[in-house]
This record gives structure tokens, sequence and C-alpha cells, in this order.
């Protein structure tokens, strides 16, 4: 099965809605279903506990599924200096029929109003944090109308212009200044992966082989071999892969193998921990590197970085209950060192 693969482009607001059932990088979760979102313990960073931040969100729903028929999976990662470590990714998924959407496909146009403020509050009813979109069920003890994840992001605010609109009668707890927080929003295109027949990948990796040898004395050409070793042809093929589409930035294929940057510390079978439901997980998408040049986290002097992150979920994409299941993601780093990598899992598992 060839791989999909994601692009990110600009998109007006109105595609990026819950209600469009967007794929898409930064901004706010654009939540699926409204039950039982992840609560603050849930996003939280389990090595600093800062709030984790929006990284992005992949729609892919189960052909054949009726309780799958909508399906999201939402990927989190803390961007505070100096953790920038912890990754959490959930999913939820909803049958056609069901509470929050139509049973027809979504618009294809652009909904009439305009400049609409920033949604705040679900409409079943839960309010969300003003700084990050996250589940919200603090509220300002001032204007009462304020609600946030929890204190870190309510103090973020209220350096950020609360303080001055707290307890004004004009105030909108729409209006929303820009925290710094968030990522930088696309929307993610997804296409087909054009296949590399393996003779292609072959000729390249000889005509590379050959380039060196031709280069080497006779004498060297044995050092050369020893050398030669399972890294390099990892890496080789992960340059190979993604050479027709360098600006590819995500790559999904349910049950196919991820491509790995390195091939040191690749996940074991038991690395990866089983569903709670007690199905095995299996791979269903990666993030590339090349998503980091579109983050700009370097402007905040943050140090976000990743080489892969895989995401693995449940094999049977099990319904425990209607809220949001947590899955599993792997993330393999790239240290500065050229050719020294370290991969590790998710801190939250």
């Amino acid at each position: 099965m060839a791989a999909e693969l994601g692009f990110v482009e600009a998109a007006p607001a109105w595609r990026l809605r819950s209600e469009q059932f967007p794929s898409k990088v930064g901004g706010r979760p654009a939540w699926l279903g409204e039950a039982g979102l992840p609560g603050p313990a849930e996003l939280a960073c389990a090595r600093c506990g800062r709030p984790l931040a929006f990284l992005l969100q992949l729609y892919a729903p189960l052909p054949g599924r009726t309780d799958a028929f909508h399906r999201g999976l939402f990927l989190f990662c803390c961007r505070a200096p100096p953790c920038c470590a912890g990754l959490r990714v959930f999913r939820n998924q909803l049958p056609r029929e069901n509470d929050f959407y139509s049973h027809e496909p979504p618009a294809e146009e652009p909904p009439p109003e305009t400049g609409e403020p920033i949604r705040l509050q679900l409409t079943s009813g839960p309010r969300l944090c003003r700084v990050c979109g996250c589940l919200g069920p603090k509220t300002c003890s001032g204007c009462h109308r304020a609600h946030y994840c929890g204190r870190d992001h309510q103090t973020l605010d209220w350096r950020a212009g609360h303080r001055q609109a707290c307890g004004q009668a004009d105030n909108s707890d729409n209006t929303v200044p820009d925290h710094n927080f968030l990522f930088p929003e696309f929307e993610i295109v997804i296409e087909t992966e054009d296949e590399i027949t393996p003779e292609v990948l072959e000729r390249e990796d000889e005509s590379e082989v050959a380039g060196t040898m031709a280069e080497a004395p006779e004498e060297e050409l044995d050092s050369l071999a020893k050398h030669e070793s399972m890294e390099d042809k990892i890496f080789q093929k992960f340059k190979t892969k993604i050479a027709l589409e360098p600006e590819q930035v995500l790559r999904y294929g349910r049950g196919i193998a991820p491509i790995w940057i390195s091939g040191d510390s690749i996940p074991r079978e038991e690395d990866i921990p089983d569903c709670p439901c007690g199905a095995k997980r299996i791979f269903e998408f990666q993030v590339m590197p090349q998503l980091l040049n579109h983050l700009k986290a370097d402007r905040l002097g943050r140090s976000v970085d990743w080489g892969v992150l895989a995401v693995f979920t449940c094999a049977e994409s099990c319904s425990l209950g209607a809220g949001y299941t947590e899955e599993f993601v792997w993330r393999q780093d790239v240290t500065a060192a050229p050719g020294n990598h370290v991969a590790q899992p998710s801190e939250c598992t």
C-alpha cells in the first residue's frame, strides 16, 4: 500500500473549523467529538508539568467502520524551554449519526458570516482555554468570563492584556490577544505518494558507492566497505524516499512500515505498548522533520525538534467510551552531530 503524503498550505479560517473535518497544523484544536475532551492533567508535559501545545490533527476515518465514520488524531507537544520534550496523542471517532454534526457532508463554500471571533465554547457547552483552545475548567475570579486550562495560561493571558480588560463592561471573552503560544496554522493537504521502484533505489545506492570508490585508492576499498553500516543504509533510504516530494511534512499509512531517519534505537514490537482494550497498536502516521521549517518555534527561543514522530494506534480502533483515547507516539531525535541519532518514546503513554 502506498503512503499518503501531507503538505502544508495556507487556508481560510472557515476551512479549518471542526464542521469541515480538517487536517491541520497549529492554531487551536478543531475538536471532533465534544464529549470527553482530554483535560488539563492529560495535556500536561510528563517531564516539566507545563501545558502542551497543539501541534497537528489528522482526519482519518476508517472505511467500512460505522463507528469510525468520523475519526481524528490529535498530537500535542511541549514547547516550554528548556524541556520541549513531552508528547501526547489522542484518538476520537464518531458514527455518521451523532450529536454534533449533520448527516450530510460539510459545505464546500464559505459561510456567509465573516470576522467571527475565536470559538471559546463548544456548542454542547464546555468552555475552552483562551490561550490554547483546550478544555478550560478554570475561570477568572475577576470577570468570571475568561476560562483557562490552568494557572500557567491564566497568568500568560493576564500579562497579555486581560489585566486591563478584566471587569470592563465591554470586555468580550472572545477578544483574544496573541499569546505567542500557538504554532502557525496551516491546512494539511493529502496526496498519494508516487511509488519509487526498488530498481531506482538500488541504482542510486550503487551510483553513490561507485562514485565514492572511484575516488579512493585501491588499498582503501576494504576499509570503505567495512565502514558501510546499517545506519548509512537507513539514512540513505530515508533521503531517497523523500527526494521526489521534499516538502512532505507527514506520511500516512495505517499498518505500513514507517521510514526512519536513523538505524539507532528503532522501536521493537515490545516497545510499543498494547491498547488498554488489549489489542496491539500499529503504525498509522509519522511527522517529518520538514514540518519544523513551518513552525517558527525559534522565534520564541523554543527548541522544539525531532527527526521523526511516529504515531501508533489501536489496531482495532476501539471505542472506549465516547471521549478521546490516548495512543502512543515514538520520537526519533537527531542531535547536532552528523550521524549521531537518538530515539526515544513519548513520555506519556
